[in-house]
């Protein structure tokens, strides 16, 4: 059973306490050792949790991720901000911290360079860097629990295990996006105001410059990250009463401005370098996802947490929260204090516009911040409450996790069939493919207009026009301003692609007559009502015979791709390198 410490602060002496003797340093060091190695353990263990469940979706990385991986690239050869060798510079990434540690990783060799130990890079090195994020996220959590619970280590242990089990969770941070990093900055900002809480060290200037710093840190790796820029000077405020003095306001606000500039020097700065170099204040995927202002009935949005980790658990922890308030204990600032940046992250995520990917991508912090609040008032409430109350609530939690469990259970499988649109797949039904098709039609140069860019910039030779908008800034404000008109203009007028692939959610350039009268379809998607499908322009065409190549190819090679057992969750090749066809048995060149 996880058990607080006393009601009254650990650490307050008492006269026994100062009438002995001094530990020895060799006690002192048994003492610690004895500390260490159980959270060291309890750390290893939760991480290795959240790890055999990422395992269960084997290689799969989303196509979002790619884009990073295509400018961590660039970023590491020397090219600057852009998704392909030569292409323009755009803003395409809204993960910057992330960006430039999978370039580092290029540097020095662990990613995007082969395979280690059998295994692809591309796939191992992001999700190893997860779980190593994940292991700093647990340290975090043990950190906080250290200041409260008897054996911080057990309620390790238990984030760990909540965190394992929850597939939105472990779906992410494994994904190969940003989610790990951003929820080891954010965990990490609450634990240092939760500890300064306890501590009385809240208006110390080394606390103000480090929750700055790691606001900003949060600001850099997720746009939403900008509003943790608020916990500091939130829970600093909150400390002020009507009894605090002059001085002790006067104190307050200087900590809070000092707090405010470490925020606002690094992304002022990095938000002025965006200016100057793409022209823009805002990144071409925050431009073309057309992130509006907050409606009230985005707050019915908080429903989706409730039904995805259930209702019964939600429940149960409000109960047990609303029992360790109801009654003063030493460390119930510094629960009020957690309280300031999971609602932060609760406010984000209803005023995010909904994402395609699903599993409440966004959703990260809320989870790690929920599970450490979770096991926060679970063991002070087991710590208050007599043998029958303890004996219900064990019931509740073993029926709550049972129900979560189910649910979660579910999910995973479901997602294990069927995952979000994966990297691997773009890059050989898109990039590859249309590698091809440009070799047998002998197109040294051509251009690939398409929506999805992750694996597809890994590995094409074509110069890529991004449907989505997300690395083509013209197209973005074209998407955020639903000028649809302008976009065929752009496509059928300006650009005048080499190849277009094109499906349901793009099929107002389907309709357009120019399509059908300025190029050739080369493969249709399967079952499809609408004209989609692969297209050339007919006049990289040099005759009815290598028309007729390209599509026996096609019905050939692209319907084996998609119809590829295990495609979304499998490998595809020992690197995602530029120019490469589909894989053995596929190629078109020697």
């Amino acid at each position: 059973m996880v058990t607080t410490q006393p009601a009254e602060k650990p650490g307050t002496a008492t006269s026994a306490d100062n009438s002995e003797a001094p530990e020895s340093d060799a006690t002192r060091r048994r003492v610690s050792w004895r500390t260490r190695v159980p959270a060291i353990a309890s750390v290893l263990a939760g991480t290795a949790l959240i790890g055999a469940h990422g395992a269960y979706y084997t290689y799969w990385i989303v196509d979002d991720a790619a884009i990073s991986f295509s400018y961590a690239r660039s970023f590491a050869e020397g090219l600057g901000p852009v998704v392909q060798a030569g292409g323009e510079r755009v803003e395409g990434f809204s993960n910057v911290t992330w960006t430039l540690l999978l370039a580092l990783g290029k540097l020095v060799g662990l990613f995007d360079n082969g395979t280690i130990f059998g295994i692809p890079d591309y796939a191992l090195f992001p999700k190893v860097l997860a779980l190593v994020l994940c292991a700093g996220i647990l340290t975090a959590c043990h950190l906080a629990l250290a200041k409260v619970l008897a054996r911080p280590w057990l309620g390790t242990l238990a984030v760990g295990a909540l965190l394992a089990m929850t597939p939105s969770f472990v779906i992410w941070v494994v994904s190969g996006l940003e989610n790990a990093l951003y929820g080891l900055i954010i965990t990490s900002l609450a634990v240092l105001t939760f500890r300064a809480v306890l501590d009385s060290s809240v208006l110390r200037s080394r606390v103000a410059i480090t929750a700055g710093v790691l606001a900003a840190l949060a600001a850099l790796t997720r746009p939403e990250g900008l509003i943790y820029g608020g916990v500091y000077p939130i829970v600093v405020l909150g400390m002020l009463r009507r009894s605090s003095g002059r001085a002790a306001v006067v104190t307050s606000l200087r900590h809070i401005l000092i707090s405010v500039a470490a925020f606002a020097v690094p992304v002022g700065a990095y938000f002025t370098w965006r200016r100057i170099t793409f022209g823009e204040w805002l990144s071409a995927p925050s431009i073309a996802k057309s992130q509006g202002l907050p409606y009230p009935a985005d707050l019915g949005k908080t429903g989706q947490i409730v039904g995805y980790a259930g209702a019964p658990a939600i429940l149960l922890v409000a109960l047990l929260t609303g029992i360790v308030l109801a009654r003063p204990t030493w460390w119930r600032a510094g629960l009020f204090t957690l309280l300031v940046p999971l609602g932060l992250a609760l406010t984000a995520f209803t005023v995010l516009e909904d994402d395609w990917m699903g599993h409440l991508r966004f959703a990260t912090p809320i989870w790690t911040l929920g599970a450490l609040l979770t096991v926060l008032v679970t063991a002070e409430a087991f710590r208050r409450l007599r043998t029958r109350g303890r004996a219900v609530t064990v019931v509740a939690i073993v029926g709550a996790l049972f129900a979560s469990g189910s649910s979660f259970a579910v999910a995973a499988y479901d997602f294990h069939r069927a995952p979000t649109l994966s990297a691997c797949h773009v890059a050989d039904r898109y990039g590859r493919t249309f590698n091809a098709y440009a070799d047998i039609l002998g197109l040294e140069r051509a251009s690939l207009f398409m929506p999805d860019l992750g694996g597809s910039s890994m590995t094409s030779r074509l110069r890529i026009v991004d449907m989505a908008g997300l690395t083509d800034i013209r197209m973005a404000h074209m998407i955020h301003d639903d000028d649809y008109d302008g976009i065929r203009d752009y496509v059928f007028a300006e650009t005048k692609p080499t190849f277009i692939h094109t499906r349901l959610p793009w099929r107002s350039l389907s309709n357009d007559a120019r399509l059908e009268r300025d190029y050739y379809r080369i493969f249709a998607l399967p079952g499809s009502p609408w004209p989609d499908g692969d297209w050339v322009r007919k006049d990289a065409v040099p005759n009815r015979e290598a028309l007729q190549r390209l599509r026996a190819y096609a019905d050939r090679i692209t319907t084996e791709l998609i119809d590829y057992p295990d495609a979304p969750r499998r490998a595809c090749g020992d690197t995602m390198q530029v120019g490469s066809t589909p894989g053995p048995g596929y190629a078109v060149r020697p």
